[in-house]
């Protein structure tokens, strides 16, 4: 009896521990994601009059790929910062679009870094368990939908890039590729899932200071710079702090 008693209360003693001081244990997070790309440039897409809010511009033909990798850090319980890598393709074809007669299209090859800042407007309530943190939680659906965390996010990034013309895109003349700035945005949601292991999906778009990452801009009717989103699915992995807050890899 003294010790279910003792039990009870080393549990009722740690659960404000564990509230305070779970996220801090698990500063430094690593991850990685996949999913499609999809790309609005100057080559495909409908005009303003042939559209419906730019849905019509949602095609499996201006999407391709990218994966990613991430190191993210724990500043508080709602604010993150992570350094972002990305990598893949961009697609870009006249084919069923307001211009099918031009005969463009353009492949792109890309390279990614950002520098990005995380806030979580919505925070799970799983962390707070003490179970939770001893990895004795149960999971039913109730309490997966209490361990999700919603969050938007912005930052600075750069892009190198490489386009691949058609045969009729480079009787047009093109540009190569090149660099440029990047401004990420989007909104994300993560499950967590246990104390080291989250799984989440993030919507995320760039808006670029260039025209040229189809290689093609049209001085008449391009009225801004290209744009890309992608929609990942990410697996999370937490790492324990060491003494002086560096991620400490276990063996």
């Amino acid at each position: 009896m003294k010790r279910s008693i003792t039990i009870i209360l080393a549990i009722l003693l740690a659960v404000p521990f564990s509230h305070g001081q779970l996220w801090k244990m698990r500063r430094w997070e690593i991850e990685a994601g996949v999913g499609p790309s999809l790309f609005f440039g100057d080559i495909g897409g409908f005009s303003r009059d042939k559209n419906l809010l730019g849905l019509r511009d949602l095609s499996y033909l201006q999407t391709r790929f990218d994966i990613n990798a991430s190191m993210r850090y724990r500043f508080a319980r709602q604010f993150n910062a992570r350094l972002n890598f990305s990598g893949g393709l961009l697609h870009a074809t006249d084919q069923r679009g307001s211009n099918e007669g031009r005969e463009l299209e353009a492949l792109t090859t890309f390279f990614e870094g950002d520098l990005i800042a995380e806030y979580y407007f919505i925070k799970n309530k799983a962390e707070r368990s003490y179970l939770f943190l001893r990895g004795r939680a149960r999971r039913p659906l109730v309490t997966l939908l209490t361990s999700l965390d919603f969050y938007a996010f912005t930052g600075i990034g750069g892009i190198f890039y490489s386009v691949k013309p058609n045969e009729r895109l480079e009787t047009f003349g093109y540009e190569t590729g090149g660099f440029t700035a990047v401004i990420p945005g989007g909104i994300g949601t993560t499950l967590i899932y246990n104390p080291n292991l989250n799984f989440g999906i993030e919507l995320g778009g760039r808006y670029t200071f260039t025209d040229f990452l189809d290689g093609y801009t049209h001085p008449q009717f391009s009225e801004a710079n290209d744009v890309y989103y992608f929609l990942n699915f990410i697996v999370t992995y937490k790492l324990k702090s060491g003494p002086r807050g560096l991620p400490r890899f276990r063996r």
